[in-house]
């Protein structure tokens, strides 16, 4: 049975524990976490989901900006309000530029080079790379910023 338990933060470094707790979890396996959330619009708390209060105390031991531990469990339905399930639309086509917002190459911007729609994933090249190296990321994990057929869209409107 697990349990969800506020973790404060630091004001505006959420996304910062959150990448930290991930990244140690990562490394030690022996902790047992199944959810970190960061609910938007809330500064100051992130929620990890548990198998008891002993791993979140273990798992937030020298993460940087966390400031601890609220004593009380949290109940699901206190948060479930927060939480929205988000479909992912498929906006993202063939050679896009995109911008990576999440995982090791965040910030950078990569052209995709080919869509999976089955496994919600793209194959993108960065752009400033010396060598262009494909790498597998997920839609959610990317932005568009410009499409390369807009072009093409408009001069199909005016016909």
């Amino acid at each position: 049975m697990s349990q969800i338990y506020a973790v404060r933060t630091a004001a505006n470094r959420e996304d910062q524990v959150v990448d930290y707790m991930i990244a140690k979890l990562a490394r030690e396996n022996k902790i047992e976490i199944y959810s970190v959330i960061r609910p938007h619009g809330m500064r100051g708390y992130i929620f990890v989901e548990v198998a008891s209060k002993g791993d979140a105390e273990m798992a937030l031991q020298k993460v940087p900006y966390a400031r601890g531990l609220l004593p009380q469990e949290i109940p699901y339905q206190e948060i479930e309000h927060m939480l929205e399930q988000v479909k992912v639309e498929m906006n993202v086509r063939k050679n896009d530029i995109v911008e990576i917002i999440s995982g090791p190459f965040k910030r950078e911007n990569a052209k995709v080079t080919r869509v999976n729609k089955i496994k919600e994933e793209i194959v993108v090249e960065l752009l400033e790379a010396a060598v262009p190296i494909p790498i597998t990321v997920s839609m959610d994990a990317v932005k568009v910023i410009r499409r390369d057929s807009e072009e093409e869209e408009d001069d199909e409107l005016k016909l």
